[in-house]
């Protein structure tokens, strides 16, 4: 099964030119998060093979708009986006945040598993979470409103930092709650790598 999960994400990602250790590390990571879901309900996709479009295909789309080298990301779950993005950018920190105590026993698995030096785990709300460095960027994969996102991560970034946040809907209602102290910086339509799933990802700075 990992040879099929290895050549599906070889597939996925052709364009990105990804070596060899990274693509075996995400293979492995899909394989560890099946294995862990099963006793520990990770995500609701439920077999190896769909997990590759919905969850590494569809983490990975953003790496080439994310800007700096110090990410957090904010209510990660079983580490997505940031697990992927960290095995794909070995040169980048990434912190992964998430109150769920399983969740995060996952991750540091997966971590130790597979021989991540460039990722911190953190299992603790974001409002009580204080870095001793700011961050380059936020991001979030379907963790809150965008309002609600800006107001428990504003302590978060940099003063250049910026929140990168991805939405498959994105209404002009939640767009128009944004509070005024922060803009929109972009919207960026993103296309999964060989899938047909299409999402946004809108970037955000405070003014």
């Amino acid at each position: 099964m990992l040879d099929v999960i290895q050549r599906q994400i070889e597939s996925g990602l052709k364009d990105l030119d990804l070596n060899v250790e990274a693509t075996d590390k995400l293979a492995r990571f899909v394989m560890l998060m099946d294995k862990w879901n099963k006793a520990y309900n990770l995500t609701s996709v439920r077999n190896a093979e769909d997990m590759v479009p919905r969850h590494i295909l569809d983490s990975i789309v953003v790496m080439p708009h994310l800007e700096g080298t110090r990410f957090i990301d904010v209510g990660t779950g079983p580490g997505l986006p940031g697990l992927p993005l960290a095995i794909a950018m070995p040169h980048c920190h990434f912190t992964l945040l998430d109150s769920n105590g399983k969740r995060t026993r996952f991750m540091f698995q997966a971590a130790l598993e597979l021989g991540l030096d460039n990722i911190e785990i953190i299992n603790s709300r974001v409002e009580a979470y204080q870095p001793a460095q700011p961050y380059d960027g936020v991001l979030s994969r379907a963790f809150a409103s965008l309002s609600d996102m800006l107001r428990w991560c504003a302590h978060l970034p940099g003063p250049n930092g910026k929140f990168f946040a991805l939405k498959a809907h994105l209404s002009e209602d939640e767009l128009s709650e944004v509070p005024k102290s922060f803009k929109v910086n972009k919207q960026i339509q993103l296309s999964d790598y060989d899938t047909d799933r299409t999402r946004q990802m809108v970037v955000l700075e405070s003014l």
